[in-house]
């Protein structure tokens, strides 16, 4: 309910206010804290609350849920004082911290007490209930604030807070809550990552978790823009992504938990992970058959469906890798990692649109999609019901010292860097020869031109190719570090 209020409903209230649209557009920023929860997730592993009869996990759940509660209540107060920014924006963040911070505390919560048989169906259920959620207090809500007000709809919302609080106190308790925690928050940061990174399978997990949802996630980027540019009038598009999107994409979620549970995690990843790439297909028959609407909502519903059930096996695999003794930390890592494709897919997209046309666009997502399976192969192999997640890392032959560490520092930076620009070039090449078809295909302009950046959004791209540069090389460089013999 609370991204629904942060993303959905603040914002349309605002707007109805009167209130300037570029002041609505910095409550974008407030949905911030889902992005980053990571960082503070070591202290609910670290640290419990004074209520041992709820448990850690539980405990820091009922904490969090009172906040909402209460914060959610509070812009009753200011419901008809839009002039308040300062107040409403404070309240805004602090609901979406609360929020994030809950995530934290119920996701570390799930990978504790859910036994394998169980997770497919619950996190199914939970996607479901979810998105059921942000409908309630985004669309939901702004339906009914025309009927009544944005007052007694805040503090409706506000309440629907209580049932969620009795449900936490009644909740199983978690077999861990007696467990020795870590001693210092020193040790709840860095441990998980060691603990992670020590497996066999780590770097090919990290990277899967990235790629497997990838070219799902940039088909869907730009979806509204694309089927505008096809032809098709609001009427269509908002049946297409409103209606048919979100209720396949819930029915597929649903069926995806329930079909892991059924089928064996290995066989999901690998079916629902095919069909979720060539799902793309549809997006390719539309931009050829034209503002076709039978086509279209056909094709919406598959990508949805196939979506959805791509999520539900990932669900479960992430509540599988994770430690529970460092439930919290891990979780929110990889549920994080997860999010990037998603966050940064509508920039990619709209360059590699841009350079290659749509058609090309979507064929090139299939393309994409297939490093995640050959990643899927290499801890999973095709035929496998249930991997081995578990299995850990043998301990390096020697030490690695300082200088190593920095060696594999700059070599992992300087080779993630060098692929950013050649990427960064051949899309650059391939919209200027799209342009202008009769000249010869130049890949050497747009590598010079990426090393003298002349305005604000050549040097955001340099950035950018140097951040992601330095996140390759500190992966490396952490990898080395967790798989040396400890003294």
């Amino acid at each position: 309910m609370p991204l629904g209020l942060v993303w959905i409903a603040i914002p349309a209230w605002l707007a109805r206010q009167g209130v300037d649209i570029k002041i609505i557009g910095l409550f974008t920023l407030a949905q911030a804290p889902w992005s980053f929860k990571f960082l503070w997730s070591p202290i609910i592993d670290r640290y419990a609350l004074p209520l041992p009869w709820l448990g850690r996990k539980l405990g820091w759940t009922l904490l969090f849920q009172i906040t909402l509660l209460v914060t959610t209540f509070l812009l009753v107060g200011v419901a008809q004082h839009p002039d308040a920014m300062w107040i409403i924006g404070v309240l805004t963040l602090a609901i979406a911290f609360a929020s994030a911070s809950q995530d934290i505390a119920v996701d570390a919560y799930a990978v504790e007490v859910l036994r394998p048989e169980e997770q497919g169906v619950a996190v199914g259920a939970r996607t479901a209930i979810y998105r059921a959620a942000m409908f309630v207090a985004g669309g939901l809500a702004i339906t009914l604030a025309g009927s009544w007000s944005w007052a007694f709809v805040f503090g409706l919302i506000a309440l629907l807070y209580v049932p969620m609080m009795i449900v936490t106190l009644f909740a199983p308790r978690s077999d861990l809550d007696g467990a020795e925690s870590p001693h210092t928050l020193r040790e709840a940061v860095w441990k998980p990552f060691v603990g992670f990174l020590a497996r066999r399978q780590a770097m090919v997990l990290l990277a899967f978790v990235v790629l497997y949802k990838l070219a799902d996630n940039l088909a869907g980027a730009l979806v509204r823009p694309f089927l505008i540019q096809m032809g098709f009038d609001d009427f269509d598009v908002g049946v297409a992504t409103a209606t048919i999107g979100l209720v396949t994409t819930l029915f597929g979620t649903l069926l995806g938990g329930m079909l892991t549970t059924a089928m064996g995690l290995g066989h999901s990843l690998w079916v629902f992970g095919l069909l979720q790439i060539f799902s793309n297909l549809g997006y390719v028959f539309v931009t050829e058959a034209g503002p076709n609407r039978w086509i279209m909502y056909t094709a919406m519903g598959f990508e949805s469906l196939t979506s959805g059930m791509g999520t539900g096996a990932f669900g479960v695999l992430l509540l599988r890798i994770t430690q529970k003794q460092f439930s919290a930390t891990q979780y929110a890592l990889f549920s994080s990692l997860f999010a990037l494709p998603r966050i940064f897919s509508g920039p990619i997209t709209g360059v590699a649109v841009d350079a290659m046309g749509w058609h090309d666009f979507f064929i090139l997502t299939m393309l994409i999609g297939l490093p995640g399976m050959v990643l899927l192969h290499r801890f999973s192999p095709l035929g496998v019901r249930d991997p081995n997640l578990e299995e850990p890392m043998l301990a390096a032959a020697a030490p690695v010292n300082r200088a190593t560490l920095l060696i594999r520092a700059l070599t992992g930076g300087a080779a993630g860097f060098v692929v950013a620009v050649l990427v960064a070039a051949l899309l650059e090449a391939f919209r200027r020869h799209r342009a202008a078809p009769d000249n010869a295909f130049d890949l050497l302009t747009p590598l010079a031109a990426i090393f003298t950046p002349q305005g604000v959004n050549e040097w955001l791209m340099l950035a950018g190719i140097a951040i992601f540069g330095l996140l390759i090389g500190l992966t490396a460089a952490a990898t080395a570090a967790a798989r040396s013999p400890k003294d």
